[in-house]
C-alpha cells in the first residue's frame, strides 16, 4: 500500500499547493530509443519520462484510473501496484513541472515526504511490493485544454526513485478527452 501511495503522491502533486521556489526538471529527459516501452501498464494515461530507468528506486508494475479519462468534478480512484528497491528517506524531493498546452504553469522543487502525507503515507518509505486504492477528488473548476504534468522524484542524495508524466485533455464539460482529442 505504501509504494502506491507514493505513486499517488507523486501524480497527485501537481494539485496539492505546494510552496517552493521555481527550478527546471533536472533528469535528462532527451535520451531514448525506438525500443523503449514507456506506457506504465494498466488503464491511465501514465507514462515514465524518457530516458533511462535502470537504477529508479521504484518499479511501477500497473496503474488503472477510474474513470479513464478523469473527469473535472469527479472522484478519481487511483488503483497501481509496484516495488519499491530500496527505503526512501526524509529529505527526498520531488521535481514537478505542469504544463497547460505549451504554457508551463508550474516548475518547482516539494518535499516528496510532506507530499506523500497527503495521501496516508509517511517516509521512511520501506522497500516491497505495495499496492494501493486511493480516491481524489478532482476540482469542478479545471478549465478546459490539455494538460502535462511531469513528477521526478529523488532520494536525499540524488538517486532517481522514478519519473513519471500523463497528458489528459479536459473539454469544457469538463470531460476529458483522449487521443486525437476524441471524447472517450
Amino acid at each position: 500500500m505504501k509504494f502506491a501511495n507514493a505513486a499517488l503522491a507523486l501524480l497527485s502533486v501537481g494539485l496539492v499547493p505546494a510552496s517552493a521556489r521555481t527550478i527546471p526538471v533536472e533528469r535528462d529527459q532527451s535520451i531514448i530509443s525506438a525500443d523503449d516501452n514507456l506506457k506504465i501498464p494498466g488503464d491511465s494515461p501514465l507514462e515514465l519520462c524518457p530516458g533511462t530507468h535502470d537504477s529508479d528506486i521504484i518499479h511501477i508494475e500497473s496503474v488503472d484510473l477510474v474513470p479513464n479519462p478523469p473527469e473535472a468534478g469527479k472522484d478519481l480512484v487511483i488503483k497501481a501496484v509496484g516495488t519499491v528497491h530500496k527505503t526512501i528517506e526524509e529529505g527526498a524531493y520531488v521535481l514537478l513541472q505542469v504544463k497547460y498546452g505549451l504554457i508551463r504553469l508550474i516548475s518547482t522543487k516539494a518535499d516528496l515526504c510532506e507530499q506523500v502525507g497527503n495521501v496516508d503515507l509517511k517516509c521512511p518509505i520501506e522497500k516491497g511490493v505495495l499496492s494501493l486504492t486511493k480516491s481524489v477528488s478532482l476540482p469542478a473548476e479545471i478549465p478546459p485544454g490539455k494538460y502535462t504534468v511531469t513528477a521526478d522524484a529523488y532520494t536525499v542524495d540524488d538517486e532517481p526513485i522514478t519519473c513519471l508524466t500523463a497528458t489528459v485533455e479536459f473539454s469544457r464539460g469538463g470531460r476529458a478527452l483522449g487521443f486525437l482529442g476524441v471524447e472517450l
